[in-house]
């Protein structure tokens, strides 16, 4: 039990308790008058006020503009009547929450006049009351001020973080989609042609095994590396798929330059917070097809790769001391970069090549590629 209440008053806070004072509040005012008749109309407002201002919250379009004004009145009169001006604090605190911004400027603009003009009313009355009031009275109008942009906006950047993280749904969604679409051509592609490939052959090798046994023989033999070929294809397929994590392509890409006699230069130890299996596998890719380039191309004896991870964004950079190239020509020349630019552009990545001393290769990827429009009120 008791585990359940500060759990709540962990995600609460004290916003209740003083929601709870505030609401006690105007009682206190009304029975400082003598008047049993004003005690009934204070009593009366303060009822009207809180029904008013619950059907505000649930009102939509013009029904916003009625219940303010009822809620705005009530609040001049109880200020008027018994110096009780703190009910312009619920109405800030409602004003915030209206999402259509005309309504909302319109009804802060009206409440904010009104608050000003019954607090100088009762400065030039100069009830005792109201002025024994003055720091709180104070803190109420700057609270009219700020408080409801300050709600305003956090609605405004809650509903933005929403739609934001809607759209990174629907690019997961669209993700698969592509990978499904791409694992299905792979497989009409290859395995398809395949084993089209074998049942021909096999046809063939049924209907000439009486007349022509060495013939069919042949036939079998290619069915049979057919299948192999098939085999191969799917598990390499199957492999790429799978993915691979830069912790493991590194260990690979290592292998791949001693076996050139390039030295690696670089940590071995990678550990990335917060990237997905996805984005990884991209990088391990783009990473794996750089080291290629240098292999095949540079004719350099070292290689520099450096992991780079910010708040917002992972960079890779692979260095060689080799021959150097032209970014702005042989980039398309059969060096593999292009592929590598389309990879990095698929997820919003960047690729900068400079070519001095050697060619350097610097690979950026966001870590965010970052829920629904509601009705709005009013």
């Amino acid at each position: 039990m008791f585990k359940k209440y500060f759990t709540t008053l962990k995600s609460s806070g004290i916003s209740p308790y003083i929601w709870s004072v505030f609401s006690i509040l105007p009682f206190y005012f009304i029975f400082r008058s003598t008047s049993k008749i004003a005690i009934a109309v204070g009593i009366i407002l303060t009822i009207l006020f809180f029904i008013s201002l619950r059907f505000a919250f649930i009102s939509r379009k013009w029904p916003v503009y009625l219940w303010t004004g009822i809620l705005i009145s009530i609040s001049i009169t109880m200020t008027i009547l018994f110096s009780f001006i703190y009910f312009a604090f619920y109405i800030a605190y409602y004003n915030g929450h209206i999402k259509n911004r005309i309504a909302f400027l319109t009804l802060y603009v009206i409440h904010l006049v009104a608050t000003t003009i019954s607090i100088n009313i009762n400065f030039v009355t100069q009830k005792p009351l109201f002025l024994e009031q003055i720091p709180f009275i104070i803190i109420i109008w700057i609270s009219v001020i700020l408080l409801p942009f300050n709600i305003h906006n956090k609605k405004k950047q809650e509903m933005l973080e929403e739609q934001l993280e809607d759209a990174n749904k629907r690019i997961a969604e669209l993700v698969k989609q592509e990978e499904r679409q791409r694992i299905a051509r792979d497989l009409h592609d290859t395995l398809g042609q395949k084993l089209s490939l074998i049942g021909l052959k096999s046809d063939l090798a049924r209907k000439l095994i009486s007349k022509d046994p060495d013939q069919a023989k042949e036939e079998l033999i290619d069915v049979q590396q057919t299948a192999r070929t098939a085999l191969n294809e799917v598990r390499k397929m199957v492999s790429q798929m799978r993915g691979i994590r830069l912790k493991e392509e590194i260990i690979l890409v290592k292998q791949i330059l001693k076996a050139a006699s390039i030295e690696f230069i670089g940590e071995e130890d990678i550990k990335l917070k917060n990237v997905s299996l996805f984005l990884e596998n991209i990088l391990s890719m783009c990473m794996k097809e750089a080291v290629t380039n240098v292999v095949k191309h540079s004719n350099a004896t070292e290689c520099r790769i450096s992991i780079e991870q910010t708040w917002n964004e992972v960079s890779i950079t692979v260095q060689d001391n080799g021959v150097g190239m032209n970014p702005a020509t042989d980039v398309g020349k059969g060096s593999g970069l292009l592929g590598l630019g389309e990879r990095l552009d698929f997820v919003n990545g960047s690729l900068d090549i400079e070519s001095e001393n050697g060619t350097t290769i610097t690979m950026k990827v966001p870590t965010v590629v970052k829920e629904t429009n509601k009705e709005e009120k009013a």
